[in-house]
């Protein structure tokens, strides 16, 4: 697998992304497929092999809620007001810094600092930072 597109994030204000890909919610009324016709050529990205899931979320974690601001690629984020992620439990991933190591596999590249958000039905529970300068590179070093 190659090496996938990141979503973005707002992270206390700041633009950044995320070494992750929070699933969208089954069947939910704001969500609908995009038609063919209607993707954008700034979309090319989406039919590439860097994006399997075939389209990229900007989401924003605020007031300890995660949203799902918007969706570019294959479906759209119907209506003007965010939509609360409460469907997603699982931790978020924040790369910082330089890679360290790029792994051409999924979300796999290692950078020098990483963010764990730990996400339960929407609502943040937990956060910590980790230094993976310190760390021995490799496949089975990452623990999270």
């Amino acid at each position: 697998m190659t090496a996938q597109v990141h979503e973005r994030l707002i992270l206390d204000g700041e633009d950044t992304t995320m070494n992750c890909d929070p699933p969208l919610p089954p069947h939910h009324p704001r969500i609908i497929p995009r038609p063919d016709a209607r993707m954008r050529e700034a979309d090319v990205i989406m039919n590439s092999t860097a994006c399997w899931r075939r389209y990229v979320g900007s989401w924003e974690l605020r007031d300890g809620r995660l949203y799902l601001l918007a969706i570019d690629g294959r479906y759209e984020l119907t209506g003007s007001e965010p939509l609360w992620a409460d469907w997603f439990t699982g931790i978020l991933t924040v790369p910082i810094g330089e890679p360290l190591e790029y792994i051409h596999m999924g979300f796999e590249s290692v950078y020098e600092e990483e963010v764990h958000i730990r996400i339960r039905n929407g609502v943040e529970i937990g956060r910590r930072r980790h230094d993976n300068r310190k760390q021995k590179i490799g496949h089975l070093t990452r623990i999270f």
